[in-house]
């Protein structure tokens, strides 16, 4: 019945989201989107890792057999391309068999699988699939922020900023200066989602064998930082210092719309902040920062693997939080908000799945508590924050840092003892008859 009702929500949602894009930018959303990769050439990456993620509830021989399918059609595609002449997009030359690989195992689930081992297979189509909607998802969303907030608060947040130093312009000197480094952390922050699917795919590893997924996993913070971020950027829409401070890039933005071009080589100078207007097509995706916000899931949920993954995890986090500073996607107050949200959400789940004692519940009410203040502050209170920076600097990683400590406690003392077991309440013993 839960998966039955989160099944409808998704749709719901999904329905929300096609209506919107074609209401506010005259365009496909996620479900045509999704549809149209049956035929029209696809991004590959995220649909085999979908496929990877469905190919934990499959037996070995199973999964070879799906991977021989999906490679099989998408070399029969790649052939009619070619044979046509098709134009096709650079990087989109096959992926479809993937998804017919997917759809594939849900079409023999309903017709030649039954009770549990049905729903263990459509649970694995599910959660493949889920990974391939929640990026049309996030596209639709970033186009939604684009098209309904024509300005943004980067002044704000910018002001704010100088509390902890601008550290912005000085990672993106720093980067600008790095040479070969540039190229590495450019890779890590593009393939975040591997580094996502690795993850899980260890999690993961024993499904097939004990035939049920684990309470939590990573896919599942993943799915609802997707989920609940962008709501986020609707209330504060930031585009991010290279875009309000610089040229832009990745073709959006431009000089024309910055407040003043000095991204990363000269701070802002202090003045009363106010909303400017920007263009309809950058997305207002800065605040949290979400690549944070994942990037701290992976180092969290990599802490309990082999050494290799929890250096990897270490690495990862630390690569894209150099990454979105060094860029100019983000600013420093974004990251701290990025954590904050990531580490209310992680606990969020955890403390759902324990049944919300006392602990849990005193855990995400002072992260939602933090993350809010931070936001009123950022807000309503940048300039107190810049002219006053060796107060309001340490009070905001002090807040960090009391979000980091409270969920460090609360998921220690729950690792310590086990979780309540709820019992089923037994009928009250009746009375012997009496002897007639």
């Amino acid at each position: 019945m839960l998966w039955g009702a989160a099944g409808v929500v998704t749709l719901a949602f999904l329905i929300t989201l096609e209506v919107a894009a074609r209401h506010y930018g005259g365009v496909p959303g996620p479900i045509t989107n999704q549809a149209r990769e049956v035929l029209f050439p696809p991004k590959p990456g995220p649909l085999y890792g979908g496929l990877a993620l469905m190919m934990v509830v499959l037996t070995w021989r199973q999964r070879f057999i799906a991977a021989g399918a999906a490679i099989g059609i998408d070399a029969v595609f790649v052939l009619v391309r070619w044979a046509v002449d098709a134009d096709v997009p650079e990087g989109q030359f096959f992926g479809n068999g993937a998804l017919w690989a997917m759809l594939g195992c849900a079409v023999f689930a309903i017709t030649r699988r039954t009770g549990e081992e049905r729903i263990l297979l459509l649970k694995g189509v599910g959660l493949g699939l889920l990974l391939v909607a929640g990026r049309k998802t996030g596209d639709t969303w970033l186009l939604i922020t684009a098209k309904t907030r024509p300005t943004v608060l980067d002044p704000y947040v910018a002001t704010a900023d100088h509390a902890l130093g601008n550290p912005s312009w000085l990672a993106g000197r720093i980067l600008e200066a790095s040479g070969p480094v540039a190229h590495v952390l450019d890779l890590v922050y593009a393939q975040l989602a591997v580094a996502a699917v690795v993850a899980a795919l260890y999690q993961l590893r024993n499904v097939a064998a004990v035939r049920r997924f684990p309470r939590h996993h990573l896919v599942r913070t993943f799915l609802v930082i997707g989920l609940l971020g962008p709501g986020i950027y609707m209330i504060f829409p930031v585009v991010g210092p290279i875009f309000a401070y610089g040229p832009g890039t990745s073709g959006t933005g431009g000089v024309e719309w910055a407040v003043t071009n000095l991204w990363p080589h000269t701070a802002p100078t202090l003045t009363a902040p106010h909303p400017v207007p920007y263009d309809g097509i950058t997305p207002r995706n800065c605040m949290p920062s979400l690549h944070t916000a994942w990037a701290t899931a992976i180092f969290i949920h990599s802490r309990k693997g082999p050494r290799l993954l929890r250096y990897a995890g270490t690495f990862w986090l630390v690569a894209t939080l150099s990454a979105t500073l060094g860029f100019g996607y983000h600013y420093g107050v974004d990251l701290v908000a990025g954590v904050v949200f990531a580490l209310t959400v992680e606990g969020a789940l955890r403390a759902y799945d324990r049944g919300w004692d006392r602990s849990g519940i005193r855990l995400v009410v002072h992260g939602t508590a933090v993350f809010a203040a931070l936001l009123v502050s950022y807000r309503y209170l940048p300039m107190e924050m810049a002219e006053h920076p060796w107060v309001a600097g340490p009070l905001v990683m002090l807040a960090l840092a009391s979000v980091i400590y409270a969920y460090v406690r609360t998921t220690r003392s729950w690792e310590a003892e086990p979780a309540p077991v709820r019992l089923p309440r037994q009928a009250e013993p009746q009375p012997a008859p009496e002897p007639v």
